[in-house]
């Protein structure tokens, strides 16, 4: 039986626990690429996009996520190819390993188990074990975990206590529940409505998280914007007040985007439209996983509320088997 969602929350430090445990050094270093590639698809996936912006200002080399079937153009044997599949058997990501040795790549691999694990061990490719029992989506700790110790050993770092901090951090999750209770209540009358999040940049992954969670788990629509780029466009929109839930999240890294931030606001509020601004500390990936596990509950809590079970994917299985058929 699968792990629930309301298990993966209340428990999650142990992920990170598991992560401290079984994490084996891969000996690599970054000089020896000109890039890397983190490649997954969903919850799989996310984890590359929060460590990728968590590491943009320390890797000497450019570190991108692709959710494709292919790698970049740019791949090669200079390539670092970090592919991610918590099944194992995301087509996409079995075709992107395919791709990556046939350029060259040195590649790592992430995984609970399937066809990805055995080709990662027929090939002698280190490989980096997640739990298994849970929803892909809900195991962004082991993710966010593995990839954290991995690039920082690429670049000579210990990130042993860091991941052990954020294992203590949600030894005690209280105040992150509260929070998350705090904006369901703000949100619980229109929580049928579609979410707009509406973020910085270091914050982009996280709300890209979020609607991911909302779409999966509260079956509802959900899409990030990004400042400063949707001040010249987004912003154009809103002369009128609309059927939408809004959300801001801002590092305050930069104060010109965040007088864009109060400008905003007060065009929507101004016109009647449900704004709730995150109380976000900074950018550390501390206050971002607060950010994650409050909107992970909201997602939750939005699901019972429009009577949705959270632990099926009907659409998503059908599309995997209408894609199966085709082949």
């Amino acid at each position: 039986m699968s792990i629930t969602h309301e298990q993966s929350l209340e428990n999650f430090y142990q992920q990170f626990d598991y992560v401290l445990e079984h994490y084996q050094n891969h000996g690599k270093s970054i000089q020896n690429y000109d890039n890397v590639v983190i490649g997954g698809l969903g919850g799989s996936g996310i984890g590359g996009r929060i460590v990728r912006l968590n590491f943009w200002k320390s890797s000497p080399v450019p570190v991108e996520v692709y959710s494709d079937y292919k790698m970049p153009g740019y791949a090669g044997p200079k390539t670092l190819a970090i592919l991610c599949s918590y099944s194992g058997m995301t087509e996409e990501t079995l075709s992107m390993f395919d791709d990556a040795q046939s350029r060259g790549c040195d590649i790592m691999v992430m995984a609970a188990g399937g066809k990805i694990e055995s080709l990662a061990h027929d090939n002698g490719y280190p490989f980096f074990r997640i739990d298994t029992g849970y929803q892909p989506r809900m195991t962004l700790g082991f993710a966010v975990a593995n990839l954290t110790m991995m690039m920082g050993e690429l670049m000579g770092l210990d990130q042993r206590q860091a991941i052990e901090a954020l294992r203590d951090q949600f030894r005690q999750p209280e105040a992150m529940v509260s929070q998350a209770r705090h904006m369901h209540s703000f949100f619980q009358e229109t929580i049928a409505q579609k979410f707009v999040v509406i973020c910085d940049a270091p914050y982009e992954a996280v709300a890209i998280r979020f609607c991911q969670q909302i779409q999966e788990n509260g079956k509802g629509e959900g899409f990030v914007s990004v400042l400063p780029e949707a001040n010249h466009n987004m912003i154009e929109s809103y002369y009128e007040k609309h059927d939408t839930n809004f959300i801001f999240l801002n590092s305050h890294e930069n104060p010109r985007v965040s007088a864009r931030f109060g400008f905003l606001k007060g065009v929507l509020n101004d016109l009647g439209n449900k704004v709730y601004e995150y109380p976000v500390s900074d950018a550390s990936m501390a206050s971002q996983f607060e950010v994650i596990h409050a909107t992970d509950w909201l997602s939750i809590w939005a699901s019972d509320d429009k009577g949705a079970d959270n632990m099926q994917v009907g659409i998503i299985m059908k599309l995997k088997g209408y894609l199966s058929n085709m082949n």
